[in-house]
Protein backbone atom coordinates (compact mmCIF):
# COMPACT_ATOMS: atom_id res chain seq x y z
CA UNK A 1 0.00 0.00 0.00
CA UNK A 2 1.26 3.47 -0.89
CA UNK A 3 0.86 6.31 1.60
CA UNK A 4 -1.97 8.50 0.34
CA UNK A 5 -3.38 11.87 1.31
CA UNK A 6 -7.11 11.51 1.94
CA UNK A 7 -9.68 13.63 0.13
CA UNK A 8 -11.61 16.22 2.16
CA UNK A 9 -15.38 16.57 1.96
CA UNK A 10 -17.38 19.30 3.65
CA UNK A 11 -20.65 18.21 5.27
CA UNK A 12 -23.29 20.92 5.67
CA UNK A 13 -25.12 20.85 8.99
CA UNK A 14 -27.73 23.11 10.54
CA UNK A 15 -25.67 23.15 13.72
CA UNK A 16 -22.41 23.95 11.89
CA UNK A 17 -20.35 27.13 11.49
CA UNK A 18 -18.95 29.43 8.81
CA UNK A 19 -15.80 30.37 10.75
CA UNK A 20 -14.10 27.01 11.24
CA UNK A 21 -10.63 27.93 12.50
CA UNK A 22 -7.68 25.52 12.52
CA UNK A 23 -6.50 26.98 9.24
CA UNK A 24 -9.60 25.91 7.29
CA UNK A 25 -11.05 28.62 4.99
CA UNK A 26 -14.18 30.47 6.09
CA UNK A 27 -17.50 29.50 4.53
CA UNK A 28 -19.23 32.16 2.42
CA UNK A 29 -22.37 33.78 3.85
CA UNK A 30 -24.27 32.54 0.80
CA UNK A 31 -23.44 28.90 1.65
CA UNK A 32 -24.89 26.70 4.36
CA UNK A 33 -22.74 26.31 7.48
CA UNK A 34 -20.30 23.40 7.64
CA UNK A 35 -20.54 21.02 10.59
CA UNK A 36 -18.04 18.36 9.58
CA UNK A 37 -15.02 17.84 7.35
CA UNK A 38 -14.49 14.21 6.39
CA UNK A 39 -11.23 12.69 5.17
CA UNK A 40 -12.05 9.89 2.74
CA UNK A 41 -10.21 7.17 0.86
CA UNK A 42 -11.23 5.77 -2.51
CA UNK A 43 -12.40 2.49 -1.01
CA UNK A 44 -14.23 2.07 2.29
CA UNK A 45 -11.58 1.46 4.97
CA UNK A 46 -12.49 0.50 8.51
CA UNK A 47 -11.97 3.96 10.04
CA UNK A 48 -13.05 7.51 9.22
CA UNK A 49 -11.41 10.71 10.50
CA UNK A 50 -13.34 13.97 10.64
CA UNK A 51 -13.37 17.42 12.23
CA UNK A 52 -16.58 18.75 13.84
CA UNK A 53 -17.53 22.42 14.33
CA UNK A 54 -20.66 23.20 16.40
CA UNK A 55 -22.70 26.38 16.84
CA UNK A 56 -25.70 24.60 18.41
CA UNK A 57 -26.36 21.32 20.18
CA UNK A 58 -26.30 18.12 18.17
CA UNK A 59 -29.16 15.67 18.58
CA UNK A 60 -29.24 13.26 21.48
CA UNK A 61 -28.23 10.06 19.71
CA UNK A 62 -26.69 6.62 19.88
CA UNK A 63 -24.77 4.30 17.53
CA UNK A 64 -25.21 0.52 17.42
CA UNK A 65 -22.59 -2.16 18.00
CA UNK A 66 -21.37 -4.37 15.17
CA UNK A 67 -23.84 -7.10 16.17
CA UNK A 68 -26.79 -4.71 16.46
CA UNK A 69 -25.94 -2.99 13.17
CA UNK A 70 -25.47 -6.25 11.25
CA UNK A 71 -28.79 -7.54 12.58
CA UNK A 72 -30.34 -4.48 10.90
CA UNK A 73 -28.56 -5.05 7.59
CA UNK A 74 -25.54 -2.74 7.99
CA UNK A 75 -21.88 -3.62 7.45
CA UNK A 76 -20.68 -2.59 10.90
CA UNK A 77 -21.57 -0.59 13.97
CA UNK A 78 -19.95 2.60 15.16
CA UNK A 79 -17.61 3.35 18.01
CA UNK A 80 -15.96 6.75 18.10
CA UNK A 81 -13.38 8.83 19.90
CA UNK A 82 -13.31 12.61 20.39
CA UNK A 83 -10.28 14.81 20.98
CA UNK A 84 -11.37 18.31 21.96
CA UNK A 85 -9.37 20.92 20.03
CA UNK A 86 -11.06 24.24 20.84
CA UNK A 87 -13.99 25.44 22.93
CA UNK A 88 -16.04 28.53 23.63
CA UNK A 89 -16.91 29.46 27.23
CA UNK A 90 -19.30 26.99 28.92
CA UNK A 91 -18.91 24.39 26.17
CA UNK A 92 -20.06 20.92 27.21
CA UNK A 93 -20.83 17.46 25.92
CA UNK A 94 -23.45 15.02 27.16
CA UNK A 95 -22.10 11.49 27.43
CA UNK A 96 -23.98 8.64 29.05
CA UNK A 97 -26.92 8.99 31.43
CA UNK A 98 -26.69 10.30 34.99
CA UNK A 99 -28.74 7.33 36.22
CA UNK A 100 -29.76 3.96 34.82
CA UNK A 101 -33.16 4.01 33.09
CA UNK A 102 -35.60 1.35 31.95
CA UNK A 103 -36.47 1.03 28.27
CA UNK A 104 -39.93 2.42 29.03
CA UNK A 105 -38.57 5.48 30.83
CA UNK A 106 -35.90 6.12 28.20
CA UNK A 107 -38.49 6.04 25.43
CA UNK A 108 -40.72 8.41 27.37
CA UNK A 109 -37.83 10.83 28.04
CA UNK A 110 -36.97 10.86 24.34
CA UNK A 111 -40.54 11.62 23.35
CA UNK A 112 -41.12 14.41 25.88
CA UNK A 113 -37.61 15.93 25.56
CA UNK A 114 -36.54 15.36 29.16
CA UNK A 115 -33.73 13.11 27.88
CA UNK A 116 -31.64 16.28 27.50
CA UNK A 117 -31.62 16.79 31.28
CA UNK A 118 -30.95 13.11 31.96
CA UNK A 119 -27.67 13.17 30.04
CA UNK A 120 -24.45 13.52 32.03
CA UNK A 121 -23.23 16.90 30.73
CA UNK A 122 -19.52 17.51 31.18
CA UNK A 123 -17.61 20.78 30.65
CA UNK A 124 -14.86 20.36 28.07
CA UNK A 125 -11.52 22.00 27.37
CA UNK A 126 -8.89 21.56 24.63
CA UNK A 127 -6.99 18.32 25.11
CA UNK A 128 -9.87 16.34 26.65
CA UNK A 129 -10.28 12.87 25.16
CA UNK A 130 -13.39 10.65 25.17
CA UNK A 131 -13.83 7.13 23.76
CA UNK A 132 -17.48 6.21 23.22
CA UNK A 133 -18.25 2.48 23.07
CA UNK A 134 -21.18 1.57 20.82
CA UNK A 135 -24.48 2.09 22.62
CA UNK A 136 -23.35 5.24 24.47
CA UNK A 137 -26.10 7.88 24.48
CA UNK A 138 -24.51 11.24 23.75
CA UNK A 139 -24.80 14.80 22.43
CA UNK A 140 -22.27 17.52 21.64
CA UNK A 141 -23.02 21.05 22.81
CA UNK A 142 -22.46 24.36 21.05
CA UNK A 143 -19.06 26.01 20.70
CA UNK A 144 -16.98 22.85 20.35
CA UNK A 145 -14.31 22.02 17.78
CA UNK A 146 -13.15 18.42 17.92
CA UNK A 147 -11.40 15.71 16.00
CA UNK A 148 -13.30 12.44 15.69
CA UNK A 149 -12.01 9.00 14.81
CA UNK A 150 -14.77 6.45 14.22
CA UNK A 151 -15.68 3.20 12.58
CA UNK A 152 -16.39 4.06 8.97
CA UNK A 153 -20.17 4.10 8.72
CA UNK A 154 -22.74 6.90 8.77
CA UNK A 155 -25.20 5.22 11.14
CA UNK A 156 -26.92 7.28 13.82
CA UNK A 157 -30.15 6.70 15.75
CA UNK A 158 -31.61 9.98 17.06
CA UNK A 159 -33.52 9.99 20.33
CA UNK A 160 -34.26 13.72 20.47
CA UNK A 161 -33.51 16.74 18.26
CA UNK A 162 -34.87 19.83 20.07
CA UNK A 163 -37.90 20.07 17.78
CA UNK A 164 -35.85 20.34 14.59
CA UNK A 165 -37.56 18.78 11.54
CA UNK A 166 -35.33 15.72 11.20
CA UNK A 167 -36.18 12.05 11.46
CA UNK A 168 -36.00 10.37 14.87
CA UNK A 169 -35.27 6.67 15.41
CA UNK A 170 -36.56 6.17 18.94
CA UNK A 171 -37.34 2.45 18.75
CA UNK A 172 -33.96 1.50 17.26
CA UNK A 173 -32.13 3.88 19.60
CA UNK A 174 -33.76 2.47 22.73
CA UNK A 175 -33.10 -1.08 21.55
CA UNK A 176 -29.32 -0.60 21.10
CA UNK A 177 -28.59 1.93 23.84
CA UNK A 178 -26.67 1.38 27.04
CA UNK A 179 -29.19 2.91 29.44
CA UNK A 180 -26.80 4.01 32.15
CA UNK A 181 -23.67 6.05 32.90
CA UNK A 182 -20.73 6.14 30.49
CA UNK A 183 -17.74 3.94 31.16
CA UNK A 184 -14.79 4.42 28.82
CA UNK A 185 -12.21 1.69 28.25
CA UNK A 186 -8.95 2.46 30.03
CA UNK A 187 -5.91 3.54 28.01
CA UNK A 188 -2.27 2.94 28.97
CA UNK A 189 -1.29 6.61 28.60
CA UNK A 190 2.41 7.30 28.05
CA UNK A 191 4.21 4.15 26.92
CA UNK A 192 7.50 5.61 25.75
CA UNK A 193 9.32 8.80 24.84
CA UNK A 194 7.04 10.84 22.60
CA UNK A 195 4.36 8.12 22.48
CA UNK A 196 1.04 8.27 24.36
CA UNK A 197 -2.01 6.01 23.97
CA UNK A 198 -4.98 8.37 24.11
CA UNK A 199 -7.69 5.73 23.68
CA UNK A 200 -7.93 2.03 22.99
CA UNK A 201 -11.31 0.32 22.65
CA UNK A 202 -12.92 -2.61 20.90
CA UNK A 203 -12.77 -1.06 17.43
CA UNK A 204 -9.54 0.95 17.25
CA UNK A 205 -6.62 2.59 19.04
CA UNK A 206 -5.62 6.26 18.91
CA UNK A 207 -2.09 7.38 19.76
CA UNK A 208 -0.37 10.77 20.04
CA UNK A 209 3.25 11.11 18.97
CA UNK A 210 5.25 14.18 19.93
CA UNK A 211 8.78 15.35 19.26
CA UNK A 212 10.87 14.07 16.37
CA UNK A 213 10.41 10.65 14.78
CA UNK A 214 12.50 9.51 11.84
CA UNK A 215 12.05 5.78 11.38
CA UNK A 216 10.17 3.08 9.56
CA UNK A 217 7.00 1.98 11.35
CA UNK A 218 6.88 -1.57 12.66
CA UNK A 219 3.15 -2.28 12.41
CA UNK A 220 3.01 -4.98 9.72
CA UNK A 221 0.09 -6.82 11.30
CA UNK A 222 -2.01 -3.74 12.07
CA UNK A 223 -3.25 -2.86 8.60
CA UNK A 224 -3.29 0.77 7.50
CA UNK A 225 -2.43 3.61 9.87
CA UNK A 226 -4.25 6.96 9.77
CA UNK A 227 -1.76 9.82 10.33
CA UNK A 228 -3.25 13.11 11.52
CA UNK A 229 -0.76 16.01 11.89
CA UNK A 230 -1.81 18.59 14.50
CA UNK A 231 1.27 20.81 14.49
CA UNK A 232 4.77 20.72 13.04
CA UNK A 233 5.86 19.36 9.66
CA UNK A 234 7.50 16.37 8.03
CA UNK A 235 6.96 13.56 5.57
CA UNK A 236 5.71 10.02 5.15
CA UNK A 237 7.34 7.89 2.47
CA UNK A 238 9.11 11.08 1.27
CA UNK A 239 5.79 12.91 0.76
CA UNK A 240 5.32 16.16 2.69
CA UNK A 241 2.52 16.11 5.26
CA UNK A 242 1.15 19.02 7.29
CA UNK A 243 -1.63 19.99 9.73
CA UNK A 244 -5.09 20.11 8.17
CA UNK A 245 -4.42 16.89 6.26
CA UNK A 246 -5.01 13.21 7.01
CA UNK A 247 -2.94 10.43 5.44
CA UNK A 248 -3.49 6.68 5.29
CA UNK A 249 -0.21 4.80 5.30
CA UNK A 250 1.05 1.26 5.27
CA UNK A 251 2.07 -0.18 8.63
CA UNK A 252 5.68 -0.14 7.44
CA UNK A 253 5.74 3.45 6.13
CA UNK A 254 8.85 5.60 6.52
CA UNK A 255 8.03 8.50 8.81
CA UNK A 256 10.09 11.65 9.29
CA UNK A 257 8.10 14.12 11.37
CA UNK A 258 8.70 16.73 14.04
CA UNK A 259 5.70 17.99 16.00
CA UNK A 260 2.43 16.50 17.20
CA UNK A 261 0.94 13.69 15.15
CA UNK A 262 -2.00 11.43 15.89
CA UNK A 263 -2.00 7.84 14.65
CA UNK A 264 -5.07 5.60 14.54
CA UNK A 265 -5.34 1.94 13.61
CA UNK A 266 -8.25 -0.51 13.58
CA UNK A 267 -7.01 -2.82 16.29
CA UNK A 268 -8.19 -3.18 19.87
CA UNK A 269 -4.77 -4.08 21.26
CA UNK A 270 -1.95 -1.55 21.36
CA UNK A 271 0.96 -2.20 19.01
CA UNK A 272 3.94 -2.78 21.27
CA UNK A 273 6.91 -2.22 18.94
CA UNK A 274 5.89 0.94 17.13
CA UNK A 275 9.10 2.07 15.45
CA UNK A 276 11.65 -0.12 13.74
CA UNK A 277 15.30 0.26 14.60
CA UNK A 278 16.98 3.10 12.75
Amino acid sequence: MTSVRLTTRQIKKIWGRRELGLGFPAIAETDDPVGEIWFEAGAAPELLVKYLFTSAKLSVQVHPSDDDAQARGHARGKEECWLILDTEPDAAIGIGLRDTMSEHDLRGAALDGSIEEKLDWKPVSPGDIFYLPAGTIHAIGAGVTLLEVQQNIDLTYRLYDYGRPRELHVDDAVAVAHRGPWFAPSAPGEVGTGREILASGRAFTLERWTGAHASKLAMEDSGPVWLIPLDGAGSVDAQAIAPGEVWMADGTAQLDYSGTLLAAYARSSVVEGLFASR
